[in-house]
């Protein structure tokens, strides 16, 4: 069975279900009112969450969609919060093009691409970095960051920019520094083992984890080592990983050990630590208490989420937890206003009270390509949330919007191919970088 297919068919089926119009503009138009009678929905798969009763969901109020010129680093900015943001009202594909090496048997991309300066900066499956213009997606450089000594061992960790520089983590153990105009390498460190996330930067000091669990703050300035931080050890793990949230002179870092360690940034002193591991662990994958998901910190407050099923909202400042849910996942939140939106691990998009943790509404997505086989699995990406509409991604190719306030379906649009890492937005445009290397730029 072509699972494509499938999960094209089901979302049509919503779509239409909801009274909505056809996906040509698949994230433009207002919601329609509902149709009268019973529904049954066809994305039930077997779902672990429900909406808490009592909560009127009709009084979700999102903050107005605001621009942004640039998407300078992994989650957004350094603190991972980029609340409603501005596109275009019926998004249509712009651009197109090829950024070099996709996924393949041994390597997988695990990077978003950033935005700054009028460029978009992506890097492939071998390390290469390229910068194209944002209007027109024509290529302006690409760097090589394979070291000459190096072959194989490509884990593309991710990029970030600040100040005319693009600074780059990769599986060789190093964090780079790059000219954003020109591609030349500004300098290399050496790191203690492979940087499989990307780095953040904020304030002129660049965070990259590595590998062994180690948090090197550098100068961006030359890449001098500043100060370190360890935490414990882990042996497994998922494919990628978090970028640390700066912000208010804090550092909050997520270790694949399911730690969340919050440092000043000036000199690495321990502020408070929390474990994000479950105490319900049901199978060996849900027994990894790696934190995948960027913590994100949003008015004093920091929202983590760990794969082994526990989420949490924890006090910046004192450590102290404000809210726990038992629910895992590997996508970011997204933060609005006084609401949270984010994936779980049963492919389930959620929207919740910010300062409570309440569960608002709960939109199930496919799961399965071969639904009666369960087989091919889906997984989605996401999700972002520009111009009131939520939009997320899966392995299969397709790309969804759906209602911040309802959870309804708005429509669909058919990718190049999976699409493994979180779209992004700036100047208006959104982007989505396909598993076979093709960047689509949507306006």
């Amino acid at each position: 069975m072509n699972s494509k297919r499938t999960i094209i068919r089901l979302l049509t089926a919503t779509v239409l279900a909801a009274g909505l119009s056809a996906c040509d503009t698949w994230l433009g138009g207002n919601e329609a009112p509902p149709l009268p009678g019973e529904r049954i929905s066809v994305l039930k798969h077997e779902s672990a969450l429900q909406p808490e009763t009592g909560l009127d969901t009709s009084a979700i109020r999102l903050p107005a969609p605001s621009p942004t010129p640039d998407w300078p680093q992994n989650g957004g900015y350094a603190n991972h919060a980029m609340h409603h943001v501005a596109a275009a009202p019926h998004l249509r594909p712009y651009w197109s093009t090829d950024i070099g090496a996709g996924a393949g048997s041994g390597e997988r991309l695990t990077s978003t691409p950033i935005i700054a300066d009028g460029r978009v900066f992506t890097i492939d499956t071998d390390s290469d970095v390229s910068a194209f213009d944002a209007q027109t997606g024509t290529l302006l450089w690409r760097t090589a960051l394979t070291p000459d000594e190096e072959d194989d061992g490509h884990i593309s960790g991710g990029l970030a920019y600040e100040n005319g520089r693009v600074f780059a983590g990769t599986g060789f153990a190093q964090v780079i520094a790059l000219d954003a105009a020109t591609g030349q390498i500004a300098w290399r460190k050496s790191v203690s083992g492979p940087v499989r996330s990307a780095p953040t930067v904020r304030g002129g000091r660049v965070f990259a984890v590595a590998l062994d669990n180690k948090l090197h703050a550098l100068a961006a300035h030359d890449g001098s080592l500043l100060w370190t931080h360890t935490g414990s050890a882990e042996l497994a793990m998922l494919l990628g990983a978090a970028s640390p949230a700066v912000d208010q002179g804090v550092v909050v870092v997520p270790y694949t050990s399911g730690e969340l360690v919050a440092l000043k940034v000036d000199n690495g002193r321990q502020l408070w630590m929390d474990s994000l591991t479950s105490r319900r662990r049901t199978d060996a994958t849900a027994a990894l208490a790696h934190i995948r998901a960027n913590p994100v910190i949003d008015r004093g407050v920091v929202f983590a989420i760990s794969h082994s099923g526990l989420m949490v909202a924890i006090d910046l400042r004192s450590g102290s937890r404000l809210w726990e849910k038992g629910i895992g996942g590997h996508e970011s939140f997204w933060v609005a206003g006084n609401y949270l939106f984010t994936l779980t691990g049963n492919e389930e998009l959620v929207a919740m009270e910010r300062d409570s943790g309440r569960i608002l509404w709960v939109r199930s997505l496919p799961r399965w390509g071969d639904v009666e086989a369960r087989e091919n699995p889906i997984v989605w990406t996401g999700p972002l949330l520009v111009s009131d509409r939520l939009i997320v991604a899966s392995s299969d190719g397709i790309a969804v919007a759906i209602s911040p306030y309802t959870g309804n379906i708005l429509g669909s649009e058919d990718m190049p191919d999976g699409v493994s890492v979180p779209p992004v937005v700036a100047g208006e445009t959104v982007y989505f970088l396909s598993d076979n290397a093709t960047l689509s730029a949507y306006r």
